[in-house]
């Protein structure tokens, strides 16, 4: 699901149609806002691009974006 490039995680995660994407963007920002760890994303119709980075770690991968990846994942797989 993942994929590392640039010192970061990306994710396209294709949904049936905009409401079940935009749905699933606001769980993740709930998600991300208790984790205080915010994704750089887009939708478009019914896919979400995700990248995960640590901004204030010099934009490279840390525990933040792998932790924030698995609830991500966790949460697109049920």
């Amino acid at each position: 699901m993942w994929t590392e490039k640039d010192n970061a995680l990306h994710a396209s995660l294709k949904f049936n149609n905009f409401i079940e994407a935009f749905g699933f963007m606001t769980s993740v920002a709930i998600i991300a806002e208790k984790m205080n760890h915010h994704p750089e994303w887009s939708n478009v119709y019914n896919t979400v691009n995700i990248k995960l980075t640590t901004h204030d770690a010099g934009n490279t991968i840390t525990d933040k974006d792998t932790a924030l990846a698995k609830a991500i994942e966790e949460l697109f797989n049920n």
